[in-house]
């Protein structure tokens, strides 16, 4: 069996995983991820117990139990980058024996819930509307450096995309990854399900101009255009792609779940979103309470 050398998984001395500074016991099977540290405690304050709280760097930890069922919230930074940091080393807190260093035979799968914002495309969608990413569709190139990207993507909305929208050559490919048909169905009745786009950065990439222009100032409009079988563009943000592509590599449950606080066709944004955020957080660990650890399956 492959022993993955030291260099590749860096375990601090402690015992921990070196960027989240999580031991294996401390991680839950049911994991929040939010972006912003400062959300954490406010995920946790709902909690009835906590066990640990783990802070490094913008990733910041806290374990405990909501109405008996043990999860944990785990903040992640912005961008798929950073995502790409997290979900690997919870999959190896749960997967990888610490001591020998080899893939455990027997894999744990991790329910993994995203709770962000985003700013919609659709003069239809409101702000305070939450969005679940039915389909991630990644501008950031992340997944292209893994193998087995095209055994998870649907390469035939990417095929209609690239050659619809006239995608510049100079970016990376996009790819188009489903989230987990478990949690789509356990929140189909609370969310506006849609395409999310995980742009990889906050400005240009997202059609914003300040002082510097977007190569390509039409790209949102056409966005908004594009459409396949019925599906279409909701949101902007810039994790849920990453989140959706990794966990199907690694065949655990992922979705994504955003508050609108922007609305990008009206020119029009709501600073002051948190109570829209509370809706969101209250209802997702209402519903993730509800879901046992025999009932997750492995997406397919």
């Amino acid at each position: 069996m492959r022993k993955i050398a030291s260099s590749e998984l860096i375990i601090n001395d402690d015992g921990s995983v070196f960027h989240l500074h999580l031991r294996p016991a401390q991680l839950a099977d049911t994991v929040i991820l939010v972006g912003d540290p400062g959300r954490v405690d406010k995920v946790a304050g709902y909690f009835d117990s906590v066990e640990c709280r783990v802070a490094n760097r913008e990733f910041m930890t806290v374990t405990g139990s909501y109405r008996g069922k043990r999860m944990s919230v785990v903040s992640t930074g912005i961008g798929t980058d950073n995502i790409d940091i997290v979900v690997n080393e919870l999959d190896a807190l749960v997967n990888v024996d610490f001591d020998t260093r080899t893939e455990k035979d027997s894999k744990t799968v991790l329910t993994l819930l995203r709770l962000g914002t985003c700013g919609t495309i659709q003069p239809d969608l409101r702000i305070g509307d939450l969005i679940l990413s039915d389909m991630s569709v990644g501008f950031d190139g992340l997944l292209n450096f893994y193998k087995g990207r095209n055994e998870v993507c649907d390469l035939e909305i990417e095929r209609v995309f690239v050659r619809e929208i006239g995608w510049n050559e100079l970016w990376t490919r996009p790819y188009f990854v489903a989230c987990s048909r478990k949690l789509a169905a356990l929140f189909a009745d609370s969310t506006v399900r849609g395409m999310t786009i995980s742009a990889p950065g906050f400005y240009a990439p997202q059609g914003r101009w300040l002082r510097l222009e977007p190569a390509d100032s039409g790209l949102n409009a056409r966005l908004e255009r594009f459409s396949f079988e019925g599906r279409r563009f909701t949101n902007i943000e810039m994790e849920s792609s990453a989140l959706a592509g990794l966990a199907r590599l690694m065949g655990h449950e992922a979705a994504t779940i955003c508050t609108v606080i922007a609305q990008r066709v009206a020119l029009d944004a709501c600073p002051d979103y948190q109570p829209f955020v509370d809706k969101m957080i209250a209802m997702s660990l209402e519903k993730l309470s509800g879901v046992s650890k025999n009932d997750v399956s492995l997406n397919k």
